[in-house]
């Protein structure tokens, strides 16, 4: 029987079709998805048409996802048994890395050079290919809501990035961008023991930064001349930095806002061919920490899950909106026109 699925066609191109589903392969799940989130590189696909890495159009779309497993193709892969069980409660990642690749070998399985890549949360059920179910499909606890466990992988990313910059209590910590996933570094942060001052707009965004123990919080209006903004608002000296906007002024703004001695994580992804600059001789003799987080590893989709099913990060500080499958199009033209939500849960079986 037909499924429905949201089908991106191109630039600002999306249909919803009905779907022959495919057969098993051996080790593949097929899950029904109970709870699909939108997300902001979602939202780029769209207006882009395509993401070299991750969809080339047509294709299923969406990547924020959690479900129950309704159907388990045959279990005896080349990799062993893995005795997934139809009914298992479960939240997939994007994508899983090869585990045989150079970077694989010394632990940055988030820039493997084979990374497979899931995508068809916009659907009623999605094939969780074999390499993704055996490291990244992990079983949730019978009391976990299935739209805190599609937070998982957009936190996953965010644990990386705490990670690579190295968040340690007593921290002063400066996240630049009010969105899902400066919201996310906010309460990681301040479950780690950081002081931590968010810098964004829009007002639901900034009181939500507030829910989640940001110390202070900083409307930056139209952006413009950001470092003198933030410092008239703060006299803190920030240890670290996180840009979680991803335009190159932001990122040039950072590096004016860290301390002597701190790091910057720019976080953001820039639109592709943009370039910044930076002074040399005042990163130099700052001797400041610049470095940039991409994507997760299997360990942090993990510690992911595991701070939601803690209660640090749940859905009701991130989703604000519903909406239908049916009416997925006209939503993702509404955000590409500035649509103000935080996250919208997709409801694909009405």
């Amino acid at each position: 029987m037909p499924v429905k699925a949201a089908i991106l066609h191109g630039k600002e191109l999306i249909r919803i079709e009905d779907v022959a589903p495919p057969p098993l392969n051996p080790g593949e799940v097929r899950v029904r998805i109970e709870a699909a989130l939108t997300c902001g590189t979602d939202l780029k696909v769209f207006k882009r048409g395509y993401h070299a890495k991750m969809i080339v159009p047509p294709a299923v779309f969406g990547h924020e996802l959690a479900g129950v497993i309704s159907e388990v193709g045959s279990q005896r892969t080349e990799d062993g048994n893995e005795n997934w069980k139809i009914g298992d409660r479960v939240v997939a990642a994007n994508s899983a890395p090869c585990g045989n690749c150079f970077h694989c070998g010394t632990g940055q399985e988030n820039i493997c050079d084979d990374l497979q890549f899931l995508n068809g949360a916009y659907a009623e059920y999605i094939v969780v290919p074999a390499r993704i179910a055996r490291r990244n499909l992990l079983h949730l606890k019978p009391e976990t809501d299935f739209a805190d466990a599609a937070l998982t992988e957009p936190l996953a990313c965010v644990v990386q990035g705490v990670d690579d910059a190295k968040l340690r209590a007593g921290q002063h910590v400066l996240v630049i961008g009010a969105g899902p996933i400066g919201l996310m570094f906010a309460a990681l942060a301040k479950n780690l023991g950081c002081d931590v001052t968010v810098a964004g707009r829009r007002a639901a965004r900034l009181e939500a930064a507030q829910r989640l123990g940001a110390t202070q919080v900083i409307d930056i209006g139209d952006g413009w001349n950001l470092p003198a903004k933030i410092r008239a608002a703060s006299k803190t000296h920030f240890d670290a930095v996180i840009e979680a906007v991803g335009r190159p002024e932001t990122w040039e703004a950072s590096v004016r806002l860290v301390r002597k001695g701190g790091t910057v994580n720019f976080f953001g992804g820039c639109p592709v061919g943009t370039t910044i600059t930076l002074d040399t001789t005042f990163i130099h003799y700052s001797d400041l920490t610049l470095l940039a987080s991409f994507h997760h590893t299997p360990r942090t989709i993990r510690r992911a899950l595991g701070f939601i099913e803690a209660g640090v990060v749940h859905a009701g500080d991130f989703v604000d909106g519903e909406c239908p499958l049916t009416r997925l199009p006209e939503l993702f033209q509404a955000m590409a026109a500035g649509n103000h939500a935080i996250k919208t849960l997709i409801k694909v079986h009405e």
